[in-house]
């Protein structure tokens, strides 16, 4: 079976987006930009396990977003409250810039429903 992704840490699995997603045990903590191409930013999430942060590239959420994907980047203009300057802001863009779909993602994420526990995974705060 093919990995999702392993955590650098404490080698960790898992083998599909929503078992990371839901695990209980990870936690979205910031977004890394790349302001060359949105896909190529890191999503970073914290593994409360072994305390390691792990960066996805925000290509592997890409079709979770469903909206407008905007153009141009309003990055350092008026229209810009500089959200993607600091990768611990997790707040949605009013902006119509072409990094607001990146910051409807981290919403999306940030509401992606956890498992209280299941077999497999040792128990860490929620559990």
């Amino acid at each position: 079976m093919k990995l999702f992704k392993t955590c650098s840490g404490c080698k960790t699995p898992w083998f599909s987006r929503d078992e990371f997603l839901q695990d209980s045990n990870i936690v979205l903590v910031g977004y890394q930009v790349n302001f060359g191409d949105r896909v190529l930013g890191y999503f970073l999430f914290n593994h409360a396990l072994c305390q390691s942060t792990i960066g996805i590239p925000a290509g592997h959420f890409k079709d979770l977003h469903d909206g407008p994907i905007f153009s141009e980047c309003l990055a350092g203009s008026e229209q810009c409250p500089g959200h993607c300057l600091n990768s611990q802001i997790l707040d949605p863009c009013p902006a119509k810039c072409e990094g607001a779909y990146v910051r409807n993602i981290l919403q999306i994420l940030r509401e992606w429903p956890k498992d209280v526990c299941y077999p497999g995974k040792i128990a860490v705060g929620q559990c």
